[in-house]
């Protein structure tokens, strides 16, 4: 799966003036579950997204599939039950990026254990035969069993529940490459640049272009899906350039540090936080994320970054309950999603208070826009949207298939021993590939298992353009320990010009370029 391919294909439908039924702008969770929803209802379908898959929000997250504790803390009781259904059904469509993982919650007082417990009851029914595990009430001994690096300080019991984890960015690839087995054409670094209307002022055309070659078209469609997230308003003022603001940002941040804060298997879930939140420290490619914050912001980027205070907060809440609290100095990479909120009606300005459920709305042009959601409710968003797409536009109503779908890469004999497990059902092409040219087997970085194969397959495979998208979301290097990167991209820059057929102006570019973002993720 090349870009040139795509590119070779978006040219043909062109000049032979084909019209798509569907053209979705937004390569994130949201447009790529829309995507693959449309082309397994039969739709002819185009996404395209300005930069690459999943480079914002949905590469920012907490690595977490879950039902949403804190939204039932909050009484969002319809929002926790379709994400633990939803939960339920990504463990056994993507079951080599998701995976059932035990979280611990430790517990002060009497009626601190009994109230989580209870809660944690209740967390477990409305997952019922979806269940990850049922959770119980641990001793003060089991709890510091589980999580050995926990400050004991009144510590007098815990709470064990289960919870889903997963990778987010490889979840998108393979979405990538779900789609595009389903006769979906999908594009990165294909920016929209406007919407052509007809005659009764109905969208009947999108502008493109691409961000590469500077080349333009203009694509035929039926029906336009705006899945940009925190930039939907922007494709809404192509509509209508009077459009009232639809989005209220909020940024979340993430630290990583080392294992050694958290040894074990077991996650930590921090229950209540000096900002009404809660805070996970959770193992993942054996380091250990933790985050995350809720803080409203007015500017939106594709790089956000963390704020001091945002920094200072993770580190002082994490080391109130880590036996070694964790310094700066300990800090791996840190980086800020933004979360696109819908914006609050009225004067509720706490992000945290905004739900969390999606939320479609269809201007009188006919563009269906789509905003909210997370990680775990992208499959339901994504049908809910086509439902909205039939309604609206009068179109024949047709079934979603897609809650039993496995996705590309999906196997059931999954290692999650080795460092190729995430390739799920591929991995063995990517060791064959190695096998095939020697050099390939080379080491690039023997503390995150990178091997040089990985670089070649992201390039050959999964879409890759450039030194960031292998190194941040194909092979996530960037997120788990970014000096780390740095010290690598420079063969990755070589070997991707070579496979690419850039030239060394190019390579060079590349890396001052990635150097740039890679100092974002770092802290002096």
């Amino acid at each position: 799966m090349t870009r040139e391919a795509a590119i070779g294909e978006l040219n043909s439908k062109v000049n032979a003036g084909d019209e798509w039924d569907l053209v979705i702008i937004g390569g994130g969770a949201t447009g790529l579950g829309a995507a693959l929803e449309a082309v397994t209802r039969g739709y002819k379908t185009l996404l395209v997204e300005q930069s690459d898959f999943a480079k914002s929000t949905s590469s920012k997250s907490t690595k977490l599939v879950h039902g949403g504790v804190r939204y039932l803390a909050q009484g969002d009781v319809a929002l926790v039950r379709e994400a633990s259904i939803e939960r339920g059904l990504l463990t056994k469509n993507a079951p080599h990026l998701v995976h059932n993982t035990s979280f611990v919650i430790p517990a002060y007082s009497l009626w601190d254990s009994i109230m989580y417990t209870v809660g944690l009851k209740l967390y477990d029914w409305m997952a019922g035969r979806l269940s990850l595990g049922r959770s119980r009430h641990i001793s003060k001994r089991e709890t510091l069993q589980r999580l050995p690096t926990l400050a004991t300080n009144k510590l007098s019991s815990g709470i064990l529940y289960h919870d889903g984890q997963f990778d987010d960015s490889r979840l998108a690839i393979n979405l990538v490459q779900t789609i595009a087995e389903h006769g979906g054409l999908v594009l990165n670094y294909m920016k929209v640049t406007g919407l052509q209307k007809n005659s009764n002022g109905r969208i009947e055309k999108v502008k493109l272009q691409d961000v590469e070659t500077n080349t333009t078209y203009e694509v035929k469609t039926r029906g336009v899906i705006n899945a940009t997230g925190v930039f939907a308003d922007d494709v809404l003022r192509m509509d209508n350039p009077e459009a009232r603001h639809s989005i209220a940002a909020s940024q979340g941040v993430h630290l990583v540090l080392d294992r050694e804060f958290l040894p074990g298997n077991d996650a930590l879930m921090i229950p209540k936080t000096s900002d009404g939140r809660v805070l996970f420290a959770v193992p993942w490619h054996n380091k250990v994320v933790v985050g995350t914050t809720d803080t409203p912001v007015k500017a939106i980027s594709l790089d956000p970054e963390a704020l001091e205070q945002e920094i200072s907060f993770i580190l002082a809440t994490a080391g109130a309950y880590l036996s070694k609290p964790p310094q700066r100095a300990d800090v791996r990479s840190v980086w800020a999603g933004l979360r696109p909120l819908a914006a609050p009606q009225g004067n509720n300005e706490k992000t945290k208070e905004i739900s969390r459920s999606h939320k479609i709305t269809v201007s009188p042009a006919g563009l269906i826009t789509i905003i909210g959601g997370k990680w775990t409710t992208f499959r339901k968003m994504a049908e809910d949207v086509i439902d909205k797409l039939e309604e609206s536009h009068g179109w024949p109503v047709t079934r979603s298939v897609t809650d039993r779908l496995p996705l590309h890469g999906a196997t059931e004999r999954v290692d999650f021993d080795s460092p190729m497990y995430f390739y799920g059902a591929d991995a063995p092409q990517v060791e064959a590939l190695a096998k095939q040219e020697p050099a390939l087997e080379e080491v690039l970085s023997s503390g995150l298992g990178i091997i040089k194969a990985q670089v070649i397959w992201a390039a050959r495979n999964e879409m890759a353009r450039t030194v960031e998208d292998v190194l941040a979301r194909r092979i996530r290097a960037l997120f788990l320990d970014a000096r780390e990167a740095v010290r690598i991209a420079p063969q990755v820059a070589a070997m991707l010009a070579a496979e690419l057929g850039y030239d060394q102006q190019w390579e060079a570019q590349q890396l001052r370029e990635f150097n740039e973002l890679a100092k974002t993720y770092m802290l002096n």
